[in-house]
């Protein structure tokens, strides 16, 4: 059975709250995670709790707020589901974090098990050059 868009835009809808783990419940373990670009959170995660540690976890520190991922357009092919989303949050400098992503995912009844995700690189680099300098300065110091 194929993925439906209203599953897809459900599933979303937790991280437009903030719901992350929600979100997350849904995905595999051993999910294949491709990270595109040239910037520190880059690469390809092969387990869900890597890709959490190493993207998202390491964002958290250089905002003032989580990520809300905002659903702006869905495309189904059978199981795959192809997404635009808008995340919102500030950098701890005082700009707006409003990166725009899409998202090439596969599922298997239902559950996430493969993803490619496209991003601003530049905006990303930027956010953990500056966050995580600040930090390593606030811990000197």
């Amino acid at each position: 059975m194929s993925i439906t868009k209203d599953e897809v835009r459900n599933l979303f809808s937790h991280l437009e709250t903030g719901d992350a783990d929600s979100f997350f419940n849904h995905v595999s373990p051993d999910v294949d995670w491709t990270v595109m670009g040239t910037h520190p959170l880059a690469g390809r995660y092969t387990s869900l709790e890597i890709f959490r540690q190493k993207t998202f976890n390491r964002l958290a520190p250089c905002l003032t707020a989580p990520i809300r991922l905002s659903l702006k357009t869905v495309f189904i092919d059978g199981n795959t589901a192809i997404v635009e989303l808008i995340a919102t949050s500030q950098a701890l400098q005082g700009w707006d974090f409003d990166n725009k992503y899409c998202w090439i995912i596969e599922f298997e009844e239902k559950t996430i098990i493969r993803v490619r995700a496209y991003l601003d690189s530049n905006m990303v680099d930027r956010l953990i050059a500056e966050g995580e300098a600040a930090s390593e300065y606030y811990y000197r110091g």
